[in-house]
């Protein structure tokens, strides 16, 4: 099992949900959960809690750097049937991301003091997501 560094990390993006992904300028970070819901069902006479688990909730941040000459994460906030995501930790190891239909929101910071402007967002699914 190799082990990579982030700096190659990459984000494809389309900013329709039937348009073509393309990789998305200035990002420098993103995260996915696959969190699931837990139910708890625990009845009289059990000796702890019971749980029963529900579906994964697919879902996200991407953050990176504004690029006056890229909108991309703006314009697929935008989208009326959302976008189409994949995620590579490297690129360096191509053969191994996630990907799945998206909702995404975006976000700019220009705080002065601090100095470059940033842009976030935030992404749930929008359908089935898979790993390859």
């Amino acid at each position: 099992m190799a082990r990579y560094h982030a700096k190659k990390g990459v984000v494809y993006m389309s900013t329709t949900g039937s348009g073509d992904a393309v990789n998305v300028t200035a990002l420098n970070a993103w995260t996915i959960s696959f969190a699931t819901d837990r139910v708890d069902v625990t009845a009289f006479g059990d000796s702890n809690k019971q749980f029963v688990q529900g579906l994964p909730d697919v879902s996200g941040t991407l953050s990176g750097w504004w690029d006056d000459t890229s909108d991309q994460l703006y314009d697929g906030s935008r989208s009326s049937d959302g976008v189409k995501l994949y995620l590579y930790p490297s690129s360096d190891a191509a053969g191994k991301y996630w990907y799945g239909p998206a909702w995404v929101d975006f976000s700019i910071d220009t705080t002065a003091t601090t100095g470059a402007v940033s842009i976030s967002g935030t992404f749930a699914a929008n359908g089935a997501w898979g790993q390859v």
